[in-house]
């Protein structure tokens, strides 16, 4: 079984900057209408396209299946889809773990979001000091919903929530 266990999280500063060992730009997009099914996304990285299949099990952990296709298609089907998010990705090494910060861009900055895949929901994992707040299972960060509500539309309620 494809399982993703991720854990995801708000960034109140920029020390994770020097845990930096790659960074790539990421177009995505998606082709489903409903955050309680399965997702269904287009991402380009690095001009390579995935589609991927996605459906939320429990808390941190989601069935993910992902499929390479060619960029002429990519291309196509990435122009025709309407709300995008873009972001540029960080890759970071933390004691021995890949983390993952994504710096949103356009509608949905400043928004900064750090993940880190795990093994198993029981891992343990030591949580650097640039992490803010746990959003894991929260929908309204989910970039499919960030697609269609954007960070730049919240409320300062909305906002004030999480900070």
């Amino acid at each position: 079984m494809n399982l993703e266990i991720e854990r995801r999280f708000l960034i109140k500063n920029n020390n994770w900057r020097k845990y930096i060992i790659n960074q790539v730009l990421i177009v995505q997009g998606y082709l489903s209408s409903n955050n309680d099914e399965w997702i269904v996304r287009l991402r380009s990285e690095n001009k390579q396209f995935k589609l991927t299949l996605k459906k939320h099990i429990i808390q941190s952990t989601s069935l993910e299946f992902e499929y390479e296709i060619n960029s002429t298609e990519g291309n196509q089907i990435l122009s025709n889809i309407k709300n995008k998010i873009e972001k540029e990705r960080f890759y970071l090494k933390i004691n021995a773990h890949n983390w993952i910060v994504d710096i949103f861009q356009d509608k949905n900055a400043p928004l900064e979001i750090a993940e880190i895949e795990l093994e198993s929901e029981q891992e343990t994992i030591s949580i650097p000091d640039f992490i803010s707040k746990e959003i894991t299972g929260n929908k309204i960060f989910s970039n499919y919903q960030l697609s269609i509500n954007p960070f730049s539309s919240w409320s300062d309620k909305d906002i004030n929530n999480f900070s």
